[in-house]
């Protein structure tokens, strides 16, 4: 507890970040599923209290996320009644509080470091890019759309076009206003003073915009932003109306083999998302805290559970938000809970003032925080390292870019997969020749796949040779390696050459190498 008090001075401005930049992703990834409005803001409550509270990360931030959008959207429609989905929900926690019993959290950490840094890139390029239709104040998509082919049968480079031809003059003015503020909010001269350092910039931004607009109503009412343009969230008159905005699952359809399948792939994607989150907080992390993966999985099945039970989207471990909340300066959980807090609050007491907010304004605020994920310098850096990390990099932002998270993040991977076992396969066998002298050192693993190389090598040496084999390194060596060394041993003197070989007598699996045959 003294430790969250300590950094209270940074979780409760950050919190405050998060939460703006949460209230219309929960709304437009809502939007984008086909379910009811409030069932993101509901999403991202128990995202952020219940999660926020369960969680062992101290920085991620979750709530409804806009890789599940196509499987909800499917799931609705297959299912028909809402409250079914809702159910599929629930089953979909307990499968995740499953997985987390059984310790699947562990797959997370065969993602190579090269993808989940692309992946953290990728989405700051996707942030910059889907945004700035929002930032020219044309809102036809909704907003927290990660996906190249958009629902309005655009695509992200489209989209783009068309919002040039179809420019809010207002909207713009204010996206350009609030750049400038975040911006300068970052200089030298606004960090050095300490009432002002104290205020996030993304507040300042919101308050900004809304008083801007208000300005363009009394004196520029052609400037003047329709409510198309700003957050537009339901508004309850009395508390039994807010009530009714939360929904419950209906567990006659526990018996329907869809709402077990839907349930189903709901945890196995929503699992994947999280595991994936996960990693790249921490890699964000200035801390570099390692969140456990288990409890991870456990606590999101848990909040699954809860916003299935009352109303609410399935949730993961979303890296927008929690990048947000690294970028604001956040240290603790106290940031992503009181964030949900203000969320639960914020729509049943003022939903009239959060209707005031320019979408354009948060837009720059995405923007800003996507070029802080995505800057210039961090594929320097991976060129830097060399192709075999440079370009899984490379392809896994490209290929988020061009499909969605989830199939971007497979194509990374199994590109990191060739590169690693690329790597190993040519560390893992030494040739090398001095005239009519070879070496051929076998070093750490030696699998099935240094096979060809080791065969054609072999062969490769002429008549009248001496070739020593030295696997004296060699903690493995594949059986079928073993075999084409003994095959070679048999008849390498038909061709005069002189083999040596050296082997360690402790380890049983040099033991199947045989003697050479020297004639």
């Amino acid at each position: 507890m003294k430790k969250y008090l300590q950094n209270a001075g940074a979780d409760l401005p950050a919190s405050i970040v998060v939460f703006l930049v949460a209230l219309p992703l929960c709304l437009g990834i809502a939007l984008g599923s086909g379910a009811p409005l409030f069932s993101g803001i509901i999403a991202g409550m128990v995202g952020g209290i219940v999660i926020g509270c369960l969680s062992g990360s101290q920085l991620s931030v979750s709530g409804p996320a806009a890789g599940l959008t196509a499987i909800v959207v499917a799931a609705i429609t297959k299912l028909q009644v809402y409250e079914a989905f809702l159910l599929a929900v629930v089953l979909a926690g307990i499968i995740q509080l499953i997985l987390g019993f059984l310790k699947a959290g562990i797959i997370g950490d065969y993602v190579p470091n090269s993808v989940i840094k692309g992946m953290l890139a990728a989405i700051g390029i996707i942030l910059i890019l889907k945004q700035l239709p929002h930032f020219f104040g044309y809102d036809k998509n909704y907003v927290g759309d990660e996906s190249f082919v958009q629902g309005n049968d655009e695509n992200t480079f489209t989209g783009i076009f068309h919002s040039l031809n179809a420019i809010t003059p207002g909207a713009l003015i204010i996206a350009l206003v609030s750049l400038i503020i975040l911006i300068a909010w970052e200089t030298k001269f606004f960090k050095s003073k300490r009432i002002l350092s104290l205020v996030p910039g993304p507040l300042v931004v919101v308050l900004a915009g809304v008083f801007i607009n208000i300005l363009f109503a009394g004196s520029a009412p052609n400037l003047a932003l329709e409510q198309k343009h700003l957050v537009t969230l339901p508004i309850a008159e009395n508390a039994g109306m807010f009530i009714s905005f939360f929904t419950f699952p209906d567990f006659s359809h526990i018996t329907n083999p869809q709402v077990w399948i839907s349930g189903l792939t709901i945890a196995i994607v929503a699992s994947l998302e999280t595991l994936l989150g996960i990693e790249a907080v921490d890699k964000l992390d200035p801390l570099k805290r390692v969140t456990p993966t288990n409890r991870e999985l456990k606590a999101q099945g848990v909040g699954n559970f809860v916003s299935g039970l009352i109303g609410g989207l399935p949730l993961t471990s979303v890296v927008v938000r929690s990048s947000a909340n690294v970028m604001a300066g956040a240290k603790t959980k106290v940031s992503t809970i009181t964030h949900g807090t203000l969320l639960l609050v914020s729509v049943y007491f003022i939903p009239t003032v959060l209707n005031l907010i320019p979408l354009s304004a948060l837009a720059a605020i995405l923007i800003f925080t996507g070029y802080k994920l995505a800057k210039v310098g961090l594929f320097k850096d991976f060129y830097k390292k060399g192709w075999d990390q440079f370009t899984p990099f490379v392809v896994t932002v490209l290929a988020i870019l061009l499909t969605d998270l989830l199939v971007g993040i497979v194509i990374g991977i199994l590109v990191g997969l060739f590169f690693m076992v690329r790597s190993n396969f040519k560390s893992s066998v030494l040739v090398v020749n001095d005239d009519n002298r070879y070496l051929v050192r076998l070093r750490k693993d030696v699998s099935f796949l240094n096979k060809p190389i080791i065969k054609r090598k072999l062969e490769e040496v002429p008549e009248n040779s001496y070739i020593l084999i030295d696997a004296t390194r060699a903690d493995f060596i594949d059986k079928d390696v073993i075999e084409e060394i003994n095959n070679f041993l048999k008849h390498a003197h038909l061709k005069n050459i002189t083999v040596e070989i050296k082997k360690s007598m402790n380890k049983t699996m040099h033991l199947l190498v045989n003697e050479p045959v020297n004639v």
